[in-house]
Parts: structure tokens; C-alpha cells; sequence
């Protein structure tokens, strides 16, 4: 039971990501019959537990890897299912996000994340049918970190009025808060290039060197 926890933190973080991403979408008005009757604190409340859900599926990204080192329970399951739900979590907060109204500075770094995340997905597909594999690369793994940051912080300035704790005036704070969120988001997208193109250049040459 203990060695299957990690599975078990890595499916539920497809759960969530799927709640999530149902709840974005509610709180916008885009499931028929049931959004158009939310009252708007109802809508805050659909927004601030997506934002929760996002944030929590974010830590079991890093706690389902660990223990599966820690408990000698790295699985073949583990290995599919870990990258699965890393990219169905940032593409459908990028969605959620992009759901919650104009963003006109994550618009194009969300673009290029998710440009970049199914161009290597194909990459993936195309290199285990011909025996190339793509390891993960440190990068790669810092990836990952900087874009769940950056959506999370990307998030919560999206859904600002959903947080009663945080000041509703503007102010300083709010703006810092913004910057600092749209300048990480920028960060991650620029590495989740460089990235893409280190996938891009490992299976150009691995398939190279399998021509006869």
C-alpha cells in the first residue's frame, strides 16, 4: 500500500487538474444551463478552489517523484502517468486561465508553453517508435517548477476578487504582484523554449545517427 502511495499522489493529480479546469470553466460561463444561474459569489467560490486544486496538484508534482525515490517505488505506471498529468495540469490552468478574460500579457507566453509541451509530446511519440529515448533533463525539471509557479501566481491575479485576504484597492502590493507574475511567466515560457529546442536538437541527432 505504501509503495503505490506515489501512484496514487500522481492520479490524483489528474483528478484535480480535471476539477480545476471544470471549475474554471463553470465560474466563466461556459457549461450550459449550470453557469448562467451562479450568483457571483458562487463564481468566486468556483474560482478560488480552482486555484486551490491547481495549487495543491503543484505540490504533489513534487512529492509523488521524491517518495517514489524514497520508497524504492518507481513504477512503469509512475513513469507514464508523471508527465501525463504535468502537462494536462499546465495546459488546462493555461486554459482556466486564459477562461477567466482578456490577458493581454499571457496570452503569447501561454501560446508558446503550450506550443512548446505538444510539440514535444509528438517528439516523444515519434522517438519511442524508433527506439530514442528523451531523458529529462535538469532543465527540464526547472522547468517545470517555473511554470507551476508562474501559473499559480498567473492565477491568482486572474481570480483577485476571489480572495478576500488579499487588498481589493490596488495599490502597491497588487501591482508588484502582477509584474512579478507576469515577469516569471515570461521566465518560464522563454525556458520552456530553450527546453523544447534541447528535445528538439537530442532527437534530430539520435535519428540522424540511425540512418543507414
Amino acid at each position: 500500500m505504501i509503495k503505490s502511495l506515489p501512484n496514487i499522489l500522481t492520479g490524483s493529480r489528474l483528478f484535480m487538474a480535471l476539477f480545476m479546469f471544470v471549475a474554471f470553466a463553470a465560474a466563466a460561463g461556459a457549461v450550459p444551463y449550470f453557469s448562467n444561474r451562479l450568483e457571483p459569489e458562487a463564481q468566486f467560490a468556483l474560482q478560488r478552489w480552482a486555484v486551490y486544486a491547481f495549487i495543491l496538484a503543484a505540490v504533489t508534482d513534487f512529492f509523488d517523484g521524491w517518495l517514489a525515490r524514497k520508497l524504492d517505488a518507481e513504477s512503469v505506471w509512475g513513469a507514464i502517468l508523471d508527465p501525463i498529468g504535468d502537462k494536462v495540469l499546465v495546459c488546462g490552468a493555461i486554459l482556466g486561465l486564459l477562461a477567466l478574460g482578456p490577458q493581454p500579457f499571457v496570452v503569447l507566453p501561454a501560446g508558446l508553453i503550450l506550443f512548446r509541451e505538444f510539440t514535444v509530446s509528438a517528439l516523444r511519440e515519434v522517438g519511442a517508435a524508433r527506439g530514442v529515448k528523451l531523458p529529462v533533463t535538469l532543465l527540464a525539471k526547472w522547468k517545470t517548477t517555473l511554470q507551476l509557479t508562474a501559473l499559480a501566481m498567473e492565477l491568482v491575479v486572474a481570480a483577485w476578487g476571489a480572495f478576500p485576504f488579499l487588498p481589493q484597492d490596488g495599490g502597491a502590493f497588487r501591482n508588484g504582484f502582477e509584474w512579478a507574475a507576469h515577469g516569471l511567466f515570461w521566465v518560464a515560457a522563454v525556458v520552456t523554449l530553450i527546453t523544447g529546442f534541447q528535445y528538439w536538437e537530442q532527437t534530430r541527432k539520435a535519428l540522424q545517427g540511425q540512418t543507414p
